[in-house]
């Protein structure tokens, strides 16, 4: 135990794992990353636990936190910047623009829908709670918006550590922000790798296909996915694999069926068998809203879209 405590006061990054329980919104995989001028943490999670997890590790390296690098506007990867910053009050924000296009296109459609939920008495008490997380989030516009936007890719030494930087326009989000560290040859990428099936709800498929290419075409050995457990290269180019064979799947004849069945063949090793019973449906909805809409609904979120 006292080697394992070591590791993680020594080590140059430490991940704080997200979870997705029954009946409520998930977290994403947060990033503790060691620098000069204290951490930086990349993406915050939706859960006080999360956030506490992430309180509670900082407080052990003994060290403030000096940044926060969102890689993506969505709650699950967002929802902790106020409760962080509450913390670190001068922590600076790293993260893309699309959130702007966000809070006046899907955040406050998903919202109108949220309340209409709310008030139809269906809701369970932790929908209802997720809820109302996701409310807060999105009234405290100050903590979403990037203090320090990133326009382009490009190096970028934040909080004293210097990372490559790469914004991709147009694949999970608008603007998806990763970072690959030389030094310890570590990608973080936020939702444009989740294990168990890829969230498409605003996605632009063939541009996040792009973006996986220029993941593929850095020398890491470790990367953190928005979503599951972290992947070596070798399990990173089989995930690819599996990504583009849904899309071609979904691009062809081949029934709805057969292409929920080829991801579940093919991205097996990443599904969870807590999970195996509901990735189907997963699959099967962004095959029906994403991947085969109708051609306006299909390019919602490309460019010239909607937001």
């Amino acid at each position: 135990m006292l080697a394992l405590l070591l590791a993680a006061s020594t080590a140059t990054w430490q991940l704080i794992p997200g979870g997705w329980d029954r009946g409520r919104e998930p977290d994403g995989n947060s990033v503790l990353l060691d620098a000069p001028a204290g951490l930086i943490v990349f993406d915050t999670g939706r859960h006080p636990a999360h956030q506490q997890a992430i309180l509670a590790a900082a407080s052990a390296r003994g060290k403030s936190i000096a940044a926060i690098v969102n890689s993506h506007w969505h709650l699950d990867h967002t929802g902790g910047n106020q409760e962080i910053r509450a913390a670190f009050p001068d922590a600076q924000i790293v993260a893309s623009e699309a959130v702007n296009g966000a809070l006046t296109g899907f955040l406050k459609r998903s919202r109108a829908g949220a309340e209409a939920f709310l008030a139809s008495g269906k809701a369970t008490p932790d929908q209802a709670a997720d809820a109302r997380l996701d409310f807060a989030a999105m009234d405290d516009v100050a903590d979403l918006r990037p203090s320090r936007p990133v326009r382009s890719s490009g190096p970028m030494t934040i909080a004293g550590r210097r990372f490559d930087v790469h914004l991709e326009r147009y694949a999970a989000t608008a603007g998806d922000v990763w970072l690959y560290d030389p030094k310890a040859r570590l990608a973080a990428v936020g939702d444009l790798v989740v294990g168990l099936a890829p969230f498409m709800d605003t996605a632009c498929p063939d541009g996040w296909r792009t973006a996986l290419g220029h993941i593929a075409s850095v020398p890491f050995r470790t990367l953190v996915p928005g979503h599951g457990a972290t992947m070596t290269r070798a399990e990173f180019t089989r995930w690819r694999a599996a990504f583009d064979a849904l899309l071609d799947c979904a691009g062809s004849s081949a029934s709805r069926q057969t292409c929920i069945d080829g991801w579940m063949q093919h991205a097996a090793p990443f599904i969870p068998a807590a999970d195996k019973d509901r990735v189907p449906a997963m699959i099967g909805y962004y095959i029906d809203s994403r991947l085969r809409a109708a051609p306006d609904e299909k390019a919602r979120y490309c460019p010239g879209g909607l937001s």
